[in-house]
């Protein structure tokens, strides 16, 4: 795929929040979240369930507005820009995506290239380029004319995952990417995700539940608890046994991982 990273200040990362608050009418979900989005690396953010993980996405990627603090791109607040625009740089995977109904897999991943339409600019080699890369990525290629509403939920997660990478956007946010997938497919995914970061230096920030995976696929660590941000950081710097007893109230040991040397998280048995 294309590199298509704009330049960047030194020492400066594109995407930041400033004392955030979010949440969804009269429930507050997070509250004064700070942080920097390394670019060029893959973070990932973790938590138990109800923390705040998705919320937090969902406000990087504009998809909710906070009700305090900013959140900004290229230091150029996010409310500021149209989505159409925003599009062409934040790739999003949200959860629980809905595909319209008799939609073909085909079509959905096209719709990636939505951003990059105008009445000035239609279907182009480029797309059709981007489309087709994000196709083998995947290897949905024998689903293409299938309807997504016909797949099963691990098939269907991956014809999502093409169509954000159709995008083929600088910044690509993923909420909970590995879900439905079995084991084969969860680490094929994760070593896509490896990849594009390695290879085409895309930022990549996803929500996962598996602390083995986070450590060791990812570069940053956000860990939440309760709405709030409770440590970030590289894994070998943050993941401790006292760190994973707070968040997830779990008794573990901590050991190093024979294949990738990052923290291996062992549950001891109650």
């Amino acid at each position: 795929m294309t590199d298509v990273l704009q330049s960047t200040p030194p020492n400066r990362n594109r995407l930041t929040a400033n004392d955030i608050t979010l949440g969804y009418q009269d429930s507050l979900i997070a509250r004064d979240l700070s942080l920097e989005i390394p670019d060029k690396k893959f973070s990932v953010i973790l938590g138990p369930n109800g923390c705040g993980k998705s919320t937090l996405l969902r406000g990087l990627s504009k998809l909710l507005n906070p009700s305090k603090g900013s959140i900004h791109f290229d230091g150029k607040d996010l409310q500021h820009y149209p989505r159409k625009t925003l599009a062409k740089m934040l790739g999003l995977l949200p959860q629980s995506a809905i595909a319209p109904s008799g939609i073909t897999v085909h079509d959905l991943v096209a719709r990636g290239r939505f951003p990059h339409q105008s009445f000035l600019r239609r279907w182009t080699t480029e797309d059709e380029k981007a489309v087709n890369e994000a196709i083998k990525a995947t290897h949905i290629d024998e689903l293409l004319d299938q309807t997504v509403e016909s797949l099963s939920g691990g098939q269907r997660q991956r014809v999502w995952v093409a169509m954000v990478l159709a995008q083929n956007t600088p910044y690509v946010l993923l909420d909970e990417p590995t879900t439905y997938l079995d084991i084969a497919h969860q680490i094929e995914l994760l070593e896509l995700f490896k990849a594009l970061n390695r290879n085409e230096k895309r930022t990549i920030v996803a929500v996962l539940h598996d602390l083995n995976h986070a450590c060791r696929y990812a570069d940053h660590l956000i860990v939440m608890k309760s709405g709030e941000i409770v440590a970030q950081g590289e894994p070998k710097q943050i993941i401790t046994e006292s760190l994973i007893q707070e968040v997830y109230g779990l008794n573990s040991m901590i050991i190093d991982d024979p294949l990738t040397h990052t923290p291996l998280v062992l549950p001891k048995p109650y």
